[in-house]
């Protein structure tokens, strides 16, 4: 194995590969070796947390992003782990967004509990100075308490209509501030919607709850960014846990000036050379991928919530891929669709697509189908990409694939061929 000097400067392939690595996305992983529930743990452990999202055009974001890095698997799995009292060891919270976090981490939302519970935001502050609010946040504590966890229905409501969907009723903004400031968890979900309970009743004892202080918050999360990301632009590791990059920017350098983070100069996509950062744990691995020790070998399609885009614009810097949800555009303003899925090959990001799952007939469509300039769907390319539609409708129990359109026009045709 070579080793690095400081005049080293590692190639784009040797980042991309650390990156996918780190990521769980590098090779196919070995179900027969663990539990269903403990592999599915340690990949949200390794990426420290997933983003939860209402959209459902296929599976939930976080559903996908586990399938992305394993393969089939049942979603009640992931569920036990965060909402079975007996196998709870994932929770929901507050870090890069809504998230599910592993509850080992529980200690780092401590200290934006205490300072909302202390000082709260200005726009809970202005709610609450409404007449009867607070009133009501100790109605619903109390309700809860005696009748055990409840949804939002369960509280009666009779004022005005209420307009779009943000425009909650004054109880869910109760739940919500309560939620947020540590005196409840969620403990179940119906139908997608939060089950509200008392979080003495939801914490499992064995969680340490020594609050850290907000400095050492701050580095965990900045640190744990730096793990996930495996090789990324100095502030790139506060996106992570979406620090705000004024506030991180010292917490980064002190790490820096600690040995935690280690500067290396790398090649990206635009030619030129930048100077990076890898966590010291992660510097081993960088010079085993800059060796070709680590090799790409997973093609499956990603979350459009997926960890591997937290970091911005990292995807041009990587990969020359410009990755954007455009589920919240007016349709005609949409390039590629609602919600398109990157499609992962090896160590490049070649396409995307724009699925619906149609659940009455059991029919994946996807309504766009593109590959980026200058990917040639080849054989190889195109038999991969077939195999993980494969796995990817059976995750979602569909018999029947439609494809309404592809770029290049023939790939849609090659593909079902493959799929027979």
């Amino acid at each position: 194995m070579s080793s690095s000097t400081p005049d080293t400067v590692y190639p784009l392939s040797a980042v991309r590969r650390l990156a996918l690595h780190a990521q769980s996305l590098l090779a196919p992983l070995d179900p027969s070796r663990d539990s269903a529930l403990d592999h599915l743990y340690e990949v949200v452990k390794q990426l420290g947390c997933v983003q939860i999202d209402t959209l459902q055009m296929v599976q939930r974001s976080h559903y996908l992003v586990l399938w992305s890095r394993l393969g089939r698997y049942d979603p009640a799995d992931f569920d036990r782990l965060v909402y079975d009292p007996q196998q709870r060891r994932l929770f929901e919270g507050w870090q890069h967004a809504a998230c599910i976090i592993p509850l080992e981490d529980y200690r780092f939302q401590m200290p934006h509990q205490k300072r909302l519970l202390e000082n709260g935001s200005d726009w809970y502050k202005d709610w609450q100075n409404q007449p009867g609010n607070l009133e009501l946040m100790q109605t619903v504590l109390e309700q809860i308490r005696q009748d055990g966890g409840l949804r939002a229905n369960a509280f009666e409501y009779n004022g005005p209509r209420r307009g779009s969907w943000w425009d909650w009723k004054p109880a869910k903004v109760a739940l919500e501030y309560l939620w947020t400031a540590g005196d409840l968890m969620i403990s179940n979900r119906v139908n997608f919607q939060r089950i509200y309970d008392l979080t003495e009743r939801v914490l499992p004892t064995w969680v340490n709850i020594d609050e850290p202080s907000t400095a050492e918050r701050d580095r965990y999360w900045v640190e744990q960014g730096a793990r996930a990301l495996g090789i990324c632009g100095p502030i790139q590791a506060a996106d992570y846990s979406q620090r705000k990059r004024n506030q991180a920017r010292p917490v980064v350098e002190e790490l820096i000036s600690r040995d935690v983070l280690i500067p290396v100069r790398a090649n990206l996509a635009d030619g030129e050379i930048h100077t990076l950062i890898v966590h010291q744990d992660n510097l081993p691995l960088l010079q085993r991928a800059a060796d070709g020790e680590l090799e790409p070998r997973r093609t499956t399609f990603l979350s459009p919530f997926d960890n591997l885009f937290w970091a911005r614009g990292r995807d041009m810097q990587l990969w020359n891929f410009h990755h954007v949800l455009e589920a919240y555009k007016p349709g005609q303003d949409r390039i590629w669709g609602y919600y398109c899925m990157p499609i992962l090959h090896g160590d490049r990001l070649v396409g995307r697509f724009d699925p619906k799952l149609e659940r009455k007939t059991a029919t994946l469509r996807l309504k766009n189908l593109y590959l980026e300039p200058g990917v040639e769907p080849d054989d190889e390319l195109v038999q991969a990409v077939a195999q993980a539609m494969v796995d990817f409708l059976a995750f979602h129990s569909a018999t029947n694939l439609v494809i309404e359109r592809s770029d290049p026009p023939g790939l849609a045709g090659r593909l079902m061929a493959y799929l027979g």
